[in-house]
Parts: structure tokens; sequence; C-alpha cells
């Protein structure tokens, strides 16, 4: 499935897409604030397109001006927050140089029409580590609602616990944001 935007295109990753997912997936400032380790070269960017990238609902954020992937967003289901069926974790992240450019709102505000309109959920949940002020701040802009703060959250890639804080966004606030 491809679903676009102003700017962007939602796409599915290629193993193609490698060089530039290492570009972006090597800065040491994206990774780890996600909660994964930098990437270590184009093959095990290539690597992670084949094994964790390349599964349904997950899709690379595209420049259509470039028409080259500059991070990634994806629907995650029965996550770590996400445990039904009607529900779903939203997961994203760009590369540094495109920070602070609205392109993560634009690409979530379509895959957020995409999961409560298109697959009907009930529930988004998105969350974020403590000091990751950016994600934050994304999911305030798109109308997440705070539900918990949590101590010794597990973060397998990085062999550590964090401070985390979940947020939700529920069909009914969804509908309520799209009627303003």
């Amino acid at each position: 499935m491809i679903l676009t935007t102003e700017r962007l295109i939602l796409r599915s990753w290629e193993e193609t897409d490698a060089e530039e997912l290492y570009k972006y997936a090597k800065d040491p400032r994206v990774g780890p604030a996600a909660g994964w380790p930098p990437h270590s070269s184009v093959e095990d960017s290539r690597q992670i397109i084949k094994n964790v990238l390349k599964t349904d609902e997950t899709y690379a954020i595209v420049l259509k001006e470039t028409g080259l992937p500059v991070g990634s967003i994806g629907l995650h289901f029965h996550s770590y927050l996400a445990e039904n069926d009607d529900e779903c974790e939203l997961g994203y992240w760009l590369g540094v140089p495109y920070w602070g450019k609205g392109l993560v709102p634009e690409a979530a505000r379509e895959l957020l029409r995409h999961a409560f309109e298109d697959l009907k959920l009930e529930r988004v949940w998105c969350g974020y580590y403590d000091g990751n002020e950016k994600s934050k701040r994304v999911q305030e802009k798109l109308g997440f609602k705070y539900q918990r703060s949590s101590d010794e959250v597990p973060v397998p890639q990085m062999h550590e616990a964090r401070r985390g804080h979940v947020n939700l966004m529920t069909k009914e606030d969804w509908a309520q944001l799209k009627s303003r």
C-alpha cells in the first residue's frame, strides 16, 4: 500500500533503500532516543530492512521532491503497548537533517487516518522515553492524550531500562480532531 500527503509518499521499505537508511540510521541522535542502536553499515541497514522494516503497515517516509526515504513510520500490532486486535502502536523516526520541518506530524496524520478509517481500529498508542522531547512534541501536536509514565521500561535492543511515557488516541478523539 502507498499513502501520500502534500510532501510525502509513505511506501514499503525496499532493500535498495539500504544506503539511504544507513545515511540517517547511523547517526547516534536517531536510534538510541527511540530505543535502538545506530546502524553499523549499509549491510546492517539492509538486514534491518529485510528483518524488521519490511512488514505490513511499516512505511518509508519518502520525500516527493527527491523520491528518497528520510525516515520510517509504522503501525505495530500486538506490541508492548497494543495488546488487542483493535489497537496498535504508532512508531516513527526521522533523519536529523529533516527534524523540525513538520514531516513526522504530516506522515503520522495520514497513518492515523489510515488506522481509524481504513483499518477500523479503536485505539492507537504512542510512547516515548524520558528526554525525547521531539517525540513528545509530535504526540502533543497530533492530539494524543497522556495515559501514564513508568520507571524501568525494558529497552531490549539497548540492553537497559528507561522511564517511559504512554499516550493514546481513540477513534472518538480522531473524529473530534478531524471535525475541527
